[in-house]
């Protein structure tokens, strides 16, 4: 009798399976819709004429189709070609900033004994309570002072290290062998070599995540930007796109604002498909070790 109903056990198992498994995808698949058309939104606006993009019923595909026009006088009535190198430069230069300190500053922590080591390290994880906003005021104060107000030091000093870049470098060094290191003291290894020859090259997923990260957040800076920089040709794409937007710079040019929108999200959308892989693994890592 038992060997009867267990078939029927193991079926019921195996439908229940499917059905989660068929459910499941559907949830997803309905997230990644109400995910996707915003950005089928913009693109298709970015080809539209400038009454379309207000239209009632929605215009989902452009009845009056206008081609690359909106893009060339994108680039004909402001610098977005300079916004694009500003961005570029801004969001290289701390990322690969980023990187390297976290990871010298996380190996430091997790590696080495000193005193207020942890103290200093709790001190570190406040930080990343802190809104962004709350030291907006004093950080300008201090840009000001050094005389980086409206250069590109000033915009790009802030976001050299962050709390959190040091917070996930440290959890994936607890990860090192010390062994490996100690191996590499006896040889006569410095240990500047040492970060440098062993401990960067296997902090790579970790780096990559990070990447993706801290060059995401630099290019959507809004506020920063908008605070420290006057001048129109230092500016970065998101406060450069209120150029087309605001209507003390004359007449708002929605259809003009979508295709400079669009042009922005190609280069993060293609980081994140590239090293989506790296990402996936440094968010499930970087949790496990504390």
């Amino acid at each position: 009798m038992a060997s009867n109903t267990t078939p029927v056990i193991k079926k019921r198992k195996s439908m229940r399976s499917k059905m989660r498994s068929g459910l499941l995808t559907l949830i997803m698949g309905i997230i990644a819709l109400l995910f996707f058309f915003p950005i089928f939104f913009m693109v298709s606006s970015s080809f539209k004429a400038e009454s379309e993009i207000f239209a009632t019923p929605v215009h989902w595909i452009p009845h009056n189709f206008q081609g690359l026009g909106r893009y060339i006088h994108a680039f004909e009535v402001a610098p977005v070609q300079w916004w694009f190198f500003n961005s570029f430069l801004v969001s290289g230069v701390q990322t690969v900033a980023t990187i390297f300190f976290s990871a010298l500053a996380g190996y430091g922590f997790a590696k080495f004994s000193f005193p207020g080591r942890n103290f200093f390290f709790i001190f570190i994880l406040g930080i990343l309570t802190v809104p962004f906003q709350v030291l907006l005021i004093p950080m300008f104060v201090l840009i000001r002072n050094f005389g980086w107000q409206d250069s590109y030091m000033g915009l790009i000093a802030p976001g050299l290290i962050t709390a959190f870049g040091v917070f996930m470098m440290r959890q994936f060094s607890y990860n090192i062998p010390d062994e490996l290191l100690d191996a590499a003291r006896i040889d006569g290894a410095s240990e500047f070599r040492i970060f440098m020859r062993i401990v960067f090259p296997m902090l790579g997923p970790a780096s990559a995540s990070l990447a993706i990260i801290t060059f995401l957040f630099s290019w959507n800076n809004f506020i920063w930007p908008l605070v420290v920089v006057q001048n129109q040709k230092l500016l970065t794409l998101p406060v450069g796109l209120t150029f087309f937007t605001q209507p003390q710079t004359g007449e708002p040019n929605w259809a003009v604002a979508m295709a400079v929108s669009t042009m922005a999200t190609i280069p993060v959308a293609l980081l994140f498909i590239f090293f989506q892989r790296y990402f996936v693994e440094g968010m499930m890592v970087s949790g496990l070790k504390g």
